[in-house]
């Protein structure tokens, strides 16, 4: 299976540390984010690797190279020109990259202990996502889960962790344009077509200069 980190975001609630580093290089222990996901990826037998850019882009393949160095393959997608894509945008102009079939797309801005699974089936399902409890600054969660079904409603809604096992069918007739994911996430939702599981254990969403302080501290 391969993977896609999602590395292109401006960081603007990071400023000023993103005003001259791309916010998947920031480091956590004295090693850049994007490392960490590339170095379990590896381990856990994701051979090929694709990883959108943006804002200041160019400085992500300076710092990875092909990524011999991990014993995987990177492939850049470049969105430098048009500026980020969003998430969905991202992956449906990565889509020639990432094949025909299931692939694991994982947020660049976080950090967690989830083992990310290069055997996982889809079945019929168009998307299977992996949610966790809700932290402080998401209280009222995104989706709901019940017997491995996501929802777009009901009560004691849980928090997307930004992973998720992803069909290209779920793109199908979309452009790569700007373009968010959650709402082609909750058309999907609606024709119950994504399974979900809940991840109980560490998750960081690495998303302002104070969670990214937390978080060294944590680790």
């Amino acid at each position: 299976m391969k993977a896609m980190i999602l590395a292109a975001g401006r960081g603007e609630r990071m400023r000023p540390l993103t005003d001259h580093i791309p916010k998947p290089l920031l480091e956590i222990h004295g090693k850049p984010l994007i490392i960490w996901h590339i170095e379990k990826l590896a381990s856990l037998e994701f051979n090929e690797i694709i990883i959108n850019i943006a804002h200041l882009g160019y400085k992500i393949p300076m710092a990875l190279g092909d990524g011999s160095k991990w014993g995987v393959k990177l492939i850049y997608s470049n969105e430098q020109k048009e500026g980020a894509l969003e998430s969905a945008g991202g992956i449906i102009k990565a889509l020639p990259l990432l094949g025909e079939g299931t692939f694991l797309v994982v947020n660049g801005d976080i950090w967690c202990d989830y083992e990310f699974d290069s055997s996982f089936d889809l079945g019929d399902d168009l998307a299977h996502l992996i949610l966790v409890p809700n932290p402080k600054h998401n209280q009222n969660g995104d989706f709901t889960l019940d017997n491995r079904r996501v929802f777009n409603d009901g009560e004691n809604k849980l928090t997307f962790s930004g992973i998720g096992y992803y069909s290209p069918k779920l793109f199908i007739g979309l452009t790569s344009e700007k373009k968010a994911l959650a709402p082609i996430l909750r058309m999907a939702i609606e024709k119950d077509r994504v399974s979900g599981s809940l991840h109980k254990s560490r998750w960081y969403d690495i998303g302002t200069p104070q969670r990214l302080n937390n978080i060294n501290n944590d680790i």
